[in-house]
């Protein structure tokens, strides 16, 4: 099976605390993947999640890294046409002005599982003909001229 890497990351607190739209997006993610692995398994692409913790010292010089996530080594805002917006959160976050994905008038605080699924499928439709291709083990897109890089 080739890998179909998924990155998530988000601020946990030294209390193990994180705010209300990282815990919902954790929720959609998990939501996600087996049904991603169901989707994707006749193709022989393994879906793997790989998540990270914000500390929070970290978090204050830069809370826009929070709750984001990339599939195949790119943005979920890039596979989406997304912009990145703010706005100020809760709880964890001390008021943090956090990060907000924006598609057309639409703005998501929590990123919702039909958004993950779109750009997992995007990302893994873009890759077959390219891990094919090139006999790849997993799933990363190479820089060039619709990559971003």
């Amino acid at each position: 099976m080739k890998a179909l890497n998924i990155l998530w990351q988000r601020l946990v607190t030294p209390e193990g605390e994180t705010c209300e739209r990282c815990g919902g997006t954790q929720d959609a993610i998990v939501q996600a993947i087996p049904k991603l692995q169901e989707a994707l398994r006749p193709l022989g692409i393994e879906p793997v999640l790989e998540t990270r913790e914000i500390a929070l010292d970290a978090f204050k010089g830069m809370p826009s890294e929070s709750n984001r996530i990339w599939i195949a080594g790119r943005s979920i805002e890039d596979w989406l046409n997304a912009g990145v917006g703010k706005s100020t959160c809760c709880s964890a976050c001390g008021g943090a002005e956090c990060r907000t994905l924006e598609i057309g008038n639409e703005r998501f605080e929590t990123i919702p599982e039909q958004l993950i699924l779109k750009a997992a499928l995007l990302a893994a439709s873009q890759a077959l003909s390219a891990a094919s291709d090139e006999g790849a083990d997993s799933v990363e897109m190479k820089p060039g001229c619709c990559s971003g890089g």
